[in-house]
């Protein structure tokens, strides 16, 4: 069973459903970070991080990227951010002003702190090709 199967039904189809339907601002954040165009590092959309669903999430670095409409509780998403960052996430918030109007400075600041951030996962050294000892 995967973790994906131990994910909330109801929280994993409402990430569908959010996927299928992104505003103009996800729209536009996305096409600069599908396919690990921006800087290499993969990121996925609507992603459920329980008991929440970001926007944009970079599993290798642990970095979240929220875009905020008009319709955003500050108090709310500083209280989530703060949850989020205390289990080990780093967030980072954009308006959809900010993407409107400054894409090239958004995708900036991604790169910067992802860059900025450790790597999340590890993985052992690949195996010479040359025995060893061997001259």
């Amino acid at each position: 069973m995967g973790a994906i199967d131990r994910l909330d039904p109801v929280m994993r189809e409402r990430a569908r459903e959010l996927r299928n339907n992104p505003t103009p601002f996800e729209k536009k954040v996305w096409r600069a970070l599908r396919g690990s165009q921006l800087g290499r590092y993969k990121f996925k959309r609507q992603t459920v991080i329980e008991p929440w669903i970001v926007d944009f999430f970079c599993p290798g670095k642990g970095l979240v990227i929220e875009i905020d409409g008009d319709t955003h509780d500050v108090d709310r998403d500083r209280k989530r951010d703060a949850a989020l960052e205390g289990r080990g996430f780093r967030v980072v918030r954009f308006t959809n002003r900010d993407v409107a109007s400054n894409i090239e400075g958004v995708l900036e600041k991604i790169l910067i702190t992802a860059e900025a951030l450790p790597d999340r996962f590890t993985h052992p050294p690949t195996p010479s090709l040359e025995r060893e000892g061997e001259e």
